[in-house]
């Protein structure tokens, strides 16, 4: 079935930020602009690229005109450049995409069916599946995360342990989530595991649904994933992050604790949820002692 676009506001807004893309941005571009669901807006920002990227852009942005290509005069990082296509957007529901990436056609269909379907769906995400340059499937790559079971039920606290206490890939950020939903929070801020503090907000805002069907082919796990050590990691997120000394696992304990406050929840879910950052502490304690060992050195 395919749903006829809308030509004043479109009801997606597909938010993808780019740099030096030109290796794998034609694939990412063809897959989403190959939906089956039509009604959507694709905004671009090009991070500064050196590359082929902006002809690339360009040349898609002449032919579709559902594309909005935007180009930034000086790199501003990657957390800055992701919140950049968010506030661009106009759409009720937004999706970010990362330019590796391959959508299967039906991810935004059955996401958008979900959201219509059900108000309390905050975010919905699709089977993941890792592949490499070559978009051959790697085998096994999911085995080292720890499958997350209560995303979708209706209590705050489990959906916190989920994404705050176990191990994942924070898949779920390339998901479909209400625009109203992602607006009042930090969205991507400056500092490693921003998108698992992000993730956390807005499940204790509502349940995330996984589609069994269609399917998202990540090969995001050769960019940021793969960087191996924190300082490559820290200036991913922005160009200024060298200059500072940062303290990760303090910064997220704290962000944790703001959101919790932050969001609209009754009192006896709250403190649920500063139990299970307690629980979230007595994991995290050794890399919490080499923060605190490091902050006495410096």
């Amino acid at each position: 079935m395919i749903i006829p676009m809308n030509r004043n506001t479109p009801k997606v807004s597909i938010g993808l930020p780019v740099f030096n893309g030109e290796n794998y941005l034609r694939e990412a571009l063809d897959s989403l602009l190959s939906q089956t669901y039509t009604d959507f807006e694709l905004i671009i920002s090009d991070n500064a690229s050196t590359d082929a990227t902006q002809g690339i852009c360009e040349d898609y942005a002449s032919k579709d005109q559902r594309i909005h290509y935007h180009q930034c005069r000086t790199n501003i990082g990657a957390a800055a450049n992701y919140n950049r296509v968010f506030e661009l957007a106009r759409g009720e529901y937004f999706k970010w995409a990362a330019h590796d990436d391959v959508c299967s056609p039906e991810f935004l269909m059955s996401c958008v069916e979900q959201l219509d379907r059900d108000s309390q769906t905050v975010l919905c995400y699709p089977v993941d599946v890792a592949i490499d340059s070559k978009g051959d499937v790697i085998p096994n790559y999911m085995d080292k995360y720890t499958e997350l079971n209560h995303l979708d039920m209706p209590v705050p606290y489990k959906r916190l342990h989920d994404l705050a206490c176990l191990r994942h890939g924070c898949f779920q950020i390339f998901g479909l989530v209400r625009t109203e939903s992602l607006r009042n929070t930090p969205k991507i801020a400056n500092f490693i595991g921003a998108d698992r503090v992000l993730l956390a907000e807005l499940a204790l805002k509502g349940g995330f649904w996984k589609s069994p069907h269609p399917i998202s082919f990540r090969r995001h796990a050769e960019q940021y994933c793969a960087l191996d050590n924190k300082a490559s990691r820290e200036a991913w997120y922005s160009t200024e992050s060298k200059k500072k000394i940062t303290y990760t696992m303090k910064t997220q304990l704290i962000e944790h604790f703001r959101l919790i406050r932050r969001v609209n929840l009754a009192w006896f879910d709250r403190v649920l949820c500063y139990l299970v950052m307690m629980d979230w502490v007595r994991r995290k304690r050794r890399k919490l002692a080499q923060e605190v060992y490091r902050s006495l050195m410096f």
